[in-house]
């Protein structure tokens, strides 16, 4: 790998010849494993500055309409995060000169308190080709990583290292970004939330006469803004149930009344896209169907699935046919593989020659950009069945000898940072590269979720149509249901606990470790789809930290105490989220510690939390944290209302903030089964943060949004699918591995 010091560049054709499309990786440790930052890209003309403000990609405008930029998401790195940045060099408009890759932090935090910063640059393949190691940041809060620019019709990268102490804003002012003023966006917060009720009052009375139904309103798109700071958004409340689908056909928008003035409306404080976005509608419509018996037609049925093989062909043929259909959703599930941004065909049972033996891959995925050709190869499993080591061997082989640039396995399983799901030999005497990728079914839902919850699609016809798709995936015919089993080993590990028998070493305590890390990071994602807002595990280790080796640490301590533990950190959340299993007891806990607020006297801190505890469970456990090692008062809920002051230290003690605690039976078996471990433990976190922390107070005010559009009529009611969170991966879990043909 090259490595670069501060001021040095190097030429992107000189160290690969997979260089069209690259993945830029901006990593960092945090020495309590929380710190964060979010990274920014900003698009240059040859006057170093922005061409408008759409030419600035950050966490709320992630994707170009080019596909030349899109922001994959973070992903836990030992002690830190590592943030991914996909850019199609061949789709960057010509009028571009540099693309500048920087971070920022807020809320007062700066990158002198981060470790190990770095800057890593991959080729399309997935390889490693440099790395830029950062040394003494200073008190910034904003920092210029590097840039990737032209010279004489090629693209090089320079290492940077520049840092803002008067963060985003300066940074973004010095290369022509407008940047909003705090006060005047919270002043556009309050405008906006008061006409968004406004607006949803004329929705409920504006409607066709001659048909009697709601006309969509038409948003017109303000021009995107930025805000100094990135404050995340507090978590709302986990809906009920997802709301049915829209129709293709959308209502036409009325238009304005020459008696009634047009509606002036407040720039949002939250930067927008150029374009209108559709989301799916909170509220269902109301059912036209005679009794609950009846079911809404779906496009993709699941009633004659009867074998493993009927459910794969169905699978991949629905998924492929939707990922070239909806270019947002087939560019996000394959950005991070190195794909170009252009026009995306897919294909199902290909016959490809293979000796005396031709083979049938799943699908084949190919992207045209400038005519060239990026291909895929496609392996699907369902229903939890394993991915064979023979078949993904054959395929690369296939995929070495033609030319194609990648192979992706696709199944209910979640690859883990250095623990590949099959073994694959590699020829390193052959130049071309094939890079092998995974992709979990949860995640796919993952995806399609947040664009048609929360993110927005082109058009009202894709987001039906994604909304198809995620029904398909969640139907329990599908055999599309993420990690779901926690392997052979969990019996006997959890009798080698009960009866004292499990020695460190046991390689079923690994197996176990392995399984449980695989179910938090889906955990993570179904629960950040849900909420729309960024989920990840924090892993407590040290960068350089073998992954084998911090699992095996891990499965030791689990032999010695019986217990199973994650921290997961949600976006906005006042603190971090701890999961634990007891599998000596049987207990799940859910707890999370938040600090004590500035302001007020003791007793009116613990009143004020009680109260906003008022709609909680009464068996939450809250417990007083208090200076030193020493515990401090504890109670359930419902002893406490009537008597906030028991939680006051008897002592005197100052309060460092209080940890609150649900307790919940652990499922026994190994499934996803009502009494399986997987379902209790995903249902107590859900439980927990559905009727706790969205009580809490978060450290940011919130965002204004939008207001979501109403359905569009001309379909049949559909019904919702199952009230269920989607089971999904960590972003960017899918593991790569370079093969040389």
């Amino acid at each position: 790998m090259h490595e670069l010091s501060k001021g040095a560049n190097v030429g992107l054709a000189a160290l690969s010849t997979s260089t069209d499309a690259v993945i830029v990786s901006l990593d960092w440790t945090s020495p309590t494993g929380e710190g964060d930052a979010d990274v920014s890209v900003l698009l240059l003309d040859t006057g170093g500055k922005v061409r408008s403000d759409a030419d600035f990609y950050f966490y709320n405008n992630p994707v170009a309409p080019d596909g030349s930029v899109q922001l994959l998401g973070k992903t836990p790195t030992g002690s830190g995060n590592r943030d991914r940045i996909s850019f199609d060099l061949t789709a960057v408009p010509e009028d571009i000169d540099r693309i500048v890759v920087a971070a920022s932090r807020y809320d007062g935090a700066h990158f002198g308190e981060l470790d190990d910063l770095r800057l890593t640059l991959a080729d399309s393949a997935g390889d490693d080709l440099l790395r830029y190691a950062i040394g003494d940041t200073g008190s910034v809060s904003a920092f210029i990583f590097g840039e990737i620019y032209r010279r004489g019709g090629e693209w090089k990268l320079r290492a940077v290292g520049q840092g803002y102490e008067s963060g985003l804003a300066g940074l973004a002012t010095d290369f022509g970004v407008d940047i909003e003023d705090d006060a005047e966006a919270e002043e556009g917060a309050e405008g906006t939330e008061a006409e968004l009720k406004d607006t949803d009052a004329d929705a409920d009375t504006d409607t066709d006469t001659d048909t009697g139904r709601v006309a969509e309103q038409v948003l017109v798109p303000e021009p995107p803004t930025v805000r100094t700071q990135p404050p995340p958004p507090p978590p709302p409340p986990l809906p009920p149930a997802p709301a049915p689908s829209p129709s293709p056909s959308p209502s036409p928008s009325p238009s304005p009344s020459p008696s009634q003035p047009e509606r002036k409306r407040t720039p949002a404080a939250r930067p927008r896209t150029a374009k209108k976005k559709v989301t799916l509608p909170k509220v269902a419509k109301k059912s036209l169907a005679d009794n609950e018996s009846w079911k809404g037609a779906r496009l993709f049925p699941v009633s004659a699935l009867k074998s493993d093989h009927d459910r794969e062909m169905r699978a991949t043929s629905v998924l492929l046919s939707v990922m070239a259909q909806i270019p947002e959703f087939g560019r996000r599930l394959t950005a991070g593989f190195g794909a170009p941004a252009g026009r995306m065909e897919t294909f199902t049972e290909v016959s490809l020659p293979n000796g005396d033996a031709p083979r049938r891959p799943d699908g084949v995925i190919r992207v045209e950009r400038a005519g060239k050709l990026w291909t895929a190869l496609v392996e699907t499993k369902t229903n939890g069945n394993a991915l064979k080591a023979e078949q993904v061997q054959a395929y690369t082989d296939i995929a070495a000898r033609r030319g194609y640039e990648a192979v992706i396995t696709l199944s209910n399983d979640v690859a883990l940072e250095g623990t590949p799901l099959v073994d694959v030999r590699i020829d390193r005497r052959r130049k071309h590269k094939v890079a092998l990728w995974h992709l979990s079914w949860a995640e796919v839902a993952y995806q399609a979720q947040m664009l048609i919850r929360h993110e927005g699609v082109g058009n009202v016809a894709h987001a039906w149509l994604l909304q198809e798709l995620l029904h398909y995936l969640q139907h329990e015919n599908s055999g599309c249901h993420g990690f779901q089993n926690m392997g052979s080993a969990w019996v006997p590990v959890r009798n080698g606990i009960d009866d004292e028998t499990l020695c460190q070493g046991d390689q079923r305590a690994l197996e176990v470790v392995e399984n449980w890390e695989r179910l938090i990071r889906q955990i993570c994602l179904r629960l950040g789809g849900e909420l729309g807002q960024k989920v990840l595990p924090v892993q407590r280790s040290k960068r350089g930290t073998d992954p084998e080796a911090r699992r095996a640490a891990l499965a030791d301590r689990l032999c010695l105490d019986g217990k199973l533990q994650a921290e997961l950190r949600v976006e906005g959340a006042p603190g971090v989220l701890v999961v634990g299993a007891d599998l000596r007891t049987g207990k799940l806990r859910t707890s999370i510690e938040i600090p004590v607020p500035d302001q007020g006297y003791p007793l009116t801190r613990v009143k004020r939390l009680v109260r906003r505890l008022a709609d909680a469970p009464a068996d939450l456990h809250i417990e007083t944290l208090v200076e030193g090692d020493v515990g401090g008062p504890r109670g359930t809920l419902e002893r406490l209302r009537p008597e906030p002051a028991d939680l006051l230290p008897k002592t005197g003690a100052e309060i460092t903030g209080f940890r609150l605690s649900l307790f919940k039976g652990m499922g026994s078996s190994r499934g996803n089964a009502e009494s399986g471990f997987i379902r209790s433990v995903d249902d107590a976190v859900h439980a927990f943060y559905a009727t706790v922390a969205v009580h809490l107070d978060h450290p940011t005010p919130p965002r204004p949004t939008a207001p979501e559009p109403p359905p569009p009529a001309g379909l049949p009611h559909q019904n919702p699918p199952p009230p269920e969170l989607t089971p999904t991966p960590s972003p960017g879990t899918a593991a790569g591995l370079a093969l040389s043909e």
